[in-house]
């Protein structure tokens, strides 16, 4: 009975809200179909959570409406399955306020919760970048903290370190090294990394120390030594990492060649000529070589973690002294970097053309979405002009996203010139290309190429889909040349091609600029009849648009 009843509710939430919309929405009505499946005797919290689970999980409004609605039950209260159960839900969702606010109702209400259930929480609240508030939650925790997973509190550490809150980051390793709590190279890392930048010496081998007391057998020694010197060298210390890579050998963190480099390249720097020949030789003799794989794992987290600025860094470190990188992490570097240093993104990209290696269309996808939002359209150039010259876009495929960014970014000339380059190499272009170019003339108000491109478009065999369509009469209605809309309109409706909705809208909103309102009216009367479904659908635009002058 109760796993029927779970499927009654389940189904009678979903079917009840509006499928047409992305995600289904919690209302007042929903609270009398639940009512009308005389549920009280049934409700417990093994069906609250197993209608979330298996029907609600994916709609966290109905999920969060459900719980609240369950809790107003007489002689109804939540367990810690249920709360866990919305968590996921909410944290699926990014719905990262409402975590808050759940969490909150939780502790007003005295919820006994599992370890689980914080881990839920503090995954969020890290994800949501909600830092601060994570870390009050992890405060309040007391002896939980050994019970809810490391991965998460090496999160935190590592999280609150990379904004600068060292002083807190502080109190999350000291909690972790009393609980027992296991250390990783990410959270620890992070956090010694950034508290090299201003702590003593003494200090930063005191929580190594520490560190290595308690538990450091997931701790990478040799990136530990290289994010230390990595600290020290970016506030120009060079006196104190000359020491620590000596200090850093005798404690199981023994620098590699990046390391000592760095140290180098920071007193050549800084005019120390006589002390790099001394590192070089140290290098030579005590270095150990960089372990690729080792270094992908750790900047494959940094980047999951969003810590985009330490990746960049680390990066920086790789490509400058020209050591090893794979190409999956350099797709990976170039992709994510881009989102918070374009320049940085475009000398990885240009490292790994120089090995004769090239990014994946994914990659190139990624980077040319962040050139065009920092509107860096000479960049993007570059870039496709050197991938050009590399033979690198061969198909199709890889030659539409160039012309797509081309024309994104307002270089539609040259989006032209890429067309020309596909029918020489005998590359057909298809309807994806010509939309491109279609909605980057339109963006610049070139509408006379736009109505030659169409023309050329049918004349090679592409016929126009509705995204074409699209994007000519939504230029015609804005720009008021309505009988060429209306002549498009009544083209593709004589192919089969249904309007959709944002057609419709231009179509009225185009029709209501012009000062003879009666034959706009007629116009929209005529496709009417030729469309019932174009009744409905115009009836508010027409109401708003169409009003006598």
């Amino acid at each position: 009975m109760r796993r029927s009843a779970a499927e009654l509710v389940g189904r009678t939430l979903l079917t009840a809200t509006d499928s047409a919309l992305n995600h289904r929405t919690w209302n007042p009505s929903l609270e009398q179909s639940l009512h009308k499946l005389k549920l009280r005797e049934f409700l417990t919290p093994p069906l609250v959570t197993r209608v979330i689970d298996s029907y609600l999980h994916n709609h966290h409004s109905l999920a969060y409406g459900f719980f609240n609605w369950a809790s107003q039950q007489p002689g109804f209260s939540h367990t810690s399955d249920t709360c866990e159960s919305l968590f996921k839900s909410l944290s699926a969702s990014r719905q990262f306020n409402l975590v808050d606010k759940v969490f909150k109702q939780v502790k007003l209400e005295k919820i006994p919760v599992q370890p689980s259930v914080y881990r839920f929480i503090l995954g969020s609240l890290i994800a949501g970048r909600k830092t601060q508030l994570a870390f009050s939650v992890f405060c309040d925790l007391g002896p939980v903290i050994s019970e809810i997973g490391f991965q998460v509190c090496n999160s935190l550490l590592a999280v609150l370190a990379s904004v600068g809150s060292i002083i807190n980051a502080r109190k999350v390793f000291d909690e972790m090294v009393n609980r027992g709590v296991r250390l990783s190279t990410l959270g620890f890392g992070v956090f010694i990394w950034e508290a090299s930048r201003s702590m003593s010496l003494a200090e930063i081998f005191g929580l190594l120390n520490e560190a290595r007391n308690s538990n450091f057998s997931g701790i990478d020694g040799s990136i530990i030594a290289l994010l230390v010197i990595q600290g020290l060298c970016s506030e120009s210390r060079c006196k104190d990492a000359v020491h620590a890579l000596e200090e850093l050998r005798k404690k199981d963190c023994k620098p590699d060649f990046m390391a000592y480099r760095n140290v180098a390249e920071k007193l050549r720097e800084m005019g120390f000529v006589v002390d790099v020949e001394m590192i070089l030789k140290k290098k030579r003799k005590l270095g150990v070589a960089p372990r690729a794989n080792d270094y992908k794992q750790f900047i494959l987290e940094l980047v999951s973690m969003k810590l985009m600025h330490q990746a960049k860094q680390l990066g920086e470190v790789i490509i400058s002294g020209n050591f090893a990188i794979e190409d999956d992490v350099l797709n990976v570097l170039i992709g994510s970097v881009s989102g918070v240093d374009t320049g940085v993104a475009i000398s990885f990209l240009m490292f790994m053309i120089d090995k004769g290696r090239f990014p994946t269309l994914l990659t190139l996808i990624n980077l040319s979405e962040n050139l065009c939002r920092c509107e860096k359209a000479d960049d993007l150039v570059h870039v496709f002009q050197i991938l050009s010259a590399k033979d690198y876009f061969k198909n199709l495929e890889s030659n539409n996203v160039m012309i797509s960014f081309l024309c994104k970014a307002g270089r539609v000339k040259e989006g032209y010139k890429v067309l020309d380059e596909m029918r020489k190499k005998g590359l057909v272009p298809d309807i994806s290309c010509y939309n491109s170019l279609l909605d980057g003339c339109c963006q610049h108000d070139l509408l006379r190429p736009a109505k030659r491109l169409w023309d050329e478009m049918f004349a090679n065999g592409c016929r126009g889909n509705l995204e074409s369509y699209r994007i000519l009469i939504g230029k015609f209605s804005e720009v008021g040349e309505m009988e060429d809309a209306c002549h498009l309109l009544n083209h593709m409706i004589g192919r089969g091609l249904e309007p959709d909705e944002l057609i419709y809208k231009s179509l009225v909103q185009g029709l209501s600029q012009t000062t003879n309102t009666e034959m706009a009216v007629q116009i929209l009367n005529k496709y009417i009849q030729q469309v019932p479904e174009l009744a409905k659908r115009l009836e508010s635009f027409s109401s708003l648009h169409l009003k006598p002058r």
